[in-house]
């Protein structure tokens, strides 16, 4: 009895050895479940999302696709126009030789504007940075009538004392 009642208890703590790993190995399972859960969640977020998206991306092709077509078709109608002192159709016999033009609007091309003060083009010497702060300084510019030799005839409002 008492060689059958260990060999019980040794079968016992192999099978609560065993239930303790199967524990952890369904904790395991149950976290895995759980990640994958979160995960198939975000799938489905960012497919809807994503089908949202693929209808917002159509409906501004659709838009843009009109922006496009209209200037097409604004081109066309210029192209169309007839020179004013074309008179074909008024009992003139030149229909046949009616002329298309291809555009009477040219782009106008500004000439590059180059800055007197730093060099850069774009911009005038009024606006350049670098006048406005290390050129000239931050003084205050006023008109003075021709032949008015004497620039400041109140004095100073402030005598400029050294540090020490």
């Amino acid at each position: 009895m008492s060689k059958e009642i260990k060999n019980l208890k040794s079968e016992n703590s192999k099978y609560i050895s065993e239930i303790e790993f199967l524990k952890n190995e369904k904790s395991y399972y149950l976290n895995e479940i759980d990640v994958l859960n979160v995960s198939s969640k975000l799938s489905i977020d960012f497919k809807e999302e994503n089908e949202k998206l693929k209808l917002e991306i159509d409906a501004l092709k659709k838009t843009f696709s009109k922006f496009s077509n209209s200037s097409d078709k604004l081109d066309n109608l210029l192209g169309l126009q007839r020179c004013v002192f074309d008179k074909a159709g008024l009992s003139y016999e030149e229909m046949n030789n009616v002329k298309h033009f291809s555009n009477f609007f040219i782009k106008k091309v500004e000439p590059k504007i180059s800055c007197n003060c730093c060099g850069r083009i774009g911009h005038v010497s009024t606006s350049c940075f670098h006048r406005k702060n290390f050129v000239f300084g931050k003084t205050k510019k006023v008109w003075v009538p021709k032949g008015n030799t004497l620039s400041n005839s109140q004095g100073p409002k402030f005598i400029w004392v050294p540090k020490v």
